[in-house]
């Protein structure tokens, strides 16, 4: 184990020892991640294609992918804050994007089903075949790939992504957000007109859902902007395919419904920024300034004729629970000068020592955010 560390410890050092961002544009260097003052980043695993993020009650992280096939555990068993063994928990799976974890379970979702591995610490070196509880979800691949959660009603939160760009659906598991019981019973749709969301979580007070969604491409680089939404009830309708960011009538769609019938967002982001995982701060170790605030994972724009995302952001909320603020958390993925991109943050998690691990699907890493004044 100690051996396994000690390499792992000198791989990433060689990796990250590159020199200054404007010499290296395009290849990984943690030092130009730039981050508020007290803060610094770690490398906590190299996770192939790594992308949602999941924790056990013992520390266990739980990480899955859309670009293979595969999903992986890492753990870090000797409190180095460096994960020093993983796992192959699945492999043969379709997008197995989302993993959440319940009750000594595991569950991961592919492009059309939610499968189970059942006390799956206890068998992490053989842990068999996934069971499926759920294999009812559209096939498209297009939006296809899911994140799942379970909410504070103990249901597992499954997206169901638009087929298209932009589109009507008659089947109203498009675009929604739906939920199941932990056993894969009971099947609802939960939220309407949500493009693409690719990470949810609750507020740890009110208990209330916020969601980030993927605004439609094609109406140029600053519009639609992409969408931090919330909803306190069952049956809201986000906008999709009519109405963009609150205000922005469909070209195509917007003349069938006006946006005054839609749920507004609780915060437009940057157009484009591709927003993924997103979670409440509720560790000690952060100043109390980011307690309760959303820190949300901005993958990258694909095809905006200047880039933007790939960074960290925080949405600070006031009391009463509204969004107020939305700036920049941490940055250097994208060197602005080159347009050159060297990771794309995918999630966010909060450890229990309080510190974050956002995880990485082009750097095929996993990062440790810590905090000493």
């Amino acid at each position: 184990m100690k051996k396994f560390t000690l390499i792992l410890v000198v791989v990433m050092a060689a990796m990250f020892s590159c020199s200054n961002s404007s010499e290296d544009a395009g290849k990984p260097s943690l030092a130009d991640i730039k981050l508020p003052a007290g803060f610094s980043i770690s490398v906590f695993a190299e996770v192939p294609n790594a992308r949602s993020l999941a924790i056990s009650p013992s520390g266990t992280v739980f990480v899955g992918n859309r670009d293979e096939d595969k999903v992986y555990a890492v753990k870090d068993t000797n409190g180095d804050f460096v994960a020093d063994k993983k796992w192959v928990l699945a492999s043969g799976l379709n997008m197995p994007n989302g993993v959440a974890f319940k009750d000594g379970d595991l569950y991961i979702a592919e492009v059309s089903r939610i499968s189970r591995i059942r006390d799956v610490e206890n068998k992490l070196d053989n842990p068999g075949k996934p069971e499926v509880i759920y294999d009812q979800y559209p096939t498209e691949t297009h939006h296809g790939w899911k994140y799942i959660a379970f909410g504070p009603d103990g249901k597992l939160y499954v997206p169901v992504g638009a087929p298209c760009n932009i589109c009507e659906s008659e089947d109203p598991v498009y675009a929604s957000m739906t939920r199941l019981n932990a056993d894969g019973s009971g099947m609802e749709v939960f939220a309407s007109g949500v493009r693409n969301t690719v990470g949810f979580t609750w507020h740890p007070q009110t208990g209330n859902i916020w969601f980030t969604d993927n605004g439609r491409d094609m109406m140029g680089d600053d519009i639609p902007p992409c969408e931090l939404n919330t909803a306190d009830k069952a049956g809201m309708h986000f906008g999709y395919p009519y109405c963009h960011g609150g205000t922005i009538k469909d070209p195509e769609f917007g003349d069938k419904r006006p946006c005054s019938d839609f749920t507004v967002p609780a915060q437009n982001l940057g157009p484009h920024t591709a927003p993924l995982g997103l979670k409440f701060y509720t560790g000690t170790m952060f100043p109390e300034e980011y307690r309760n605030q959303i820190f949300v994972a901005e993958h990258g724009s694909w095809n905006r004729s200047k880039k933007i995302g790939y960074r960290l952001s925080l949405v600070k909320l006031d009391a009463n629970g509204k969004a107020v603020s939305y700036s920049t958390f941490a940055q250097g993925w994208l060197n602005e000068t080159t347009q050159k991109a060297w990771g794309r943050p995918v999630d966010v998690l909060v450890l229990p020592d309080g510190s974050l691990l956002v995880s990485d699907d082009q750097a095929n890493l996993v990062y440790r955010i810590s905090y000493k004044a």
